[in-house]
């Protein structure tokens, strides 16, 4: 397997722990669990920061870019399809990042737009990856050159310079790990999610 491929796949490995931790989170939520807007900060502070800037940003930036120079489309087929799920991830993660913003008490209304937005934002990346993971990136190593590889490799290494200069790399490592402490994912319920029973309540 091409190195950028690896790379992008641990990357979904650890997206998908944190989306098997905000998972035990909501179904925590409703079941009468205290709702902490730090809750919101934190998981929407990952969600934006690796999920969408860090990896999303390479593939949006590098690998989907190589393969439109390659001849697939922005407008219809896998690339198309992966942009327009990264843009309705955005829309979730934001009603999830916006419960955290407010000051005072939390409202019936800022838990539930919580609540709602990780109802629909797991369900959405867990297939997303699945199709990456099992379509997409495999559709990409059997038209892109090993030579487009070692290049993306090195446009993915000044990316992340760029991208974790302030070591933002590590601090959102650090915040996944501290996540999934606080609410351990369900392995049973990551396994049904990726098969395709995704964001299944109980």
């Amino acid at each position: 397997m091409a190195r950028p491929i690896t790379i992008l796949m641990n990357e979904h490995r650890l997206i998908e722990n944190v989306l098997g931790s905000l998972e035990t989170c909501a179904i925590a939520l409703e079941g009468g669990l205290a709702f902490e807007r730090a809750f919101a900060r934190d998981y929407g502070g990952f969600l934006r920061g690796f999920a969408d800037a860090w990896h999303h940003g390479k593939e949006e930036d590098i690998l989907f870019r190589r393969m439109v120079e390659r001849g697939f489309s922005e407008e219809s087929g896998p690339v198309a399809v992966m942009l327009h799920e990264h843009r309705e991830g955005r829309a979730l993660v934001g009603a999830i990042h916006g419960a955290g913003e407010g000051t005072g008490a939390v409202t019936p209304a800022e838990k539930a737009a919580f609540v709602g937005g990780a109802r629909g934002f797991i369900p959405l990346l867990r297939q997303h990856i699945q199709k990456e993971d099992n379509i997409l990136y495999p559709m990409s190593e059997r038209v892109l050159t090993p030579a487009e590889f070692e290049t993306m490799l090195a446009d993915f290494a000044a990316f992340e310079a760029r991208a974790g200069a302030d070591g933002t790399r590590d601090r959102l490592e650090a915040l996944a790990g501290r996540l999934v402490a606080t609410f351990r994912p369900d392995e049973a319920r990551m396994a049904a999610g990726s098969a395709g029973g995704c964001g299944s309540r109980g």
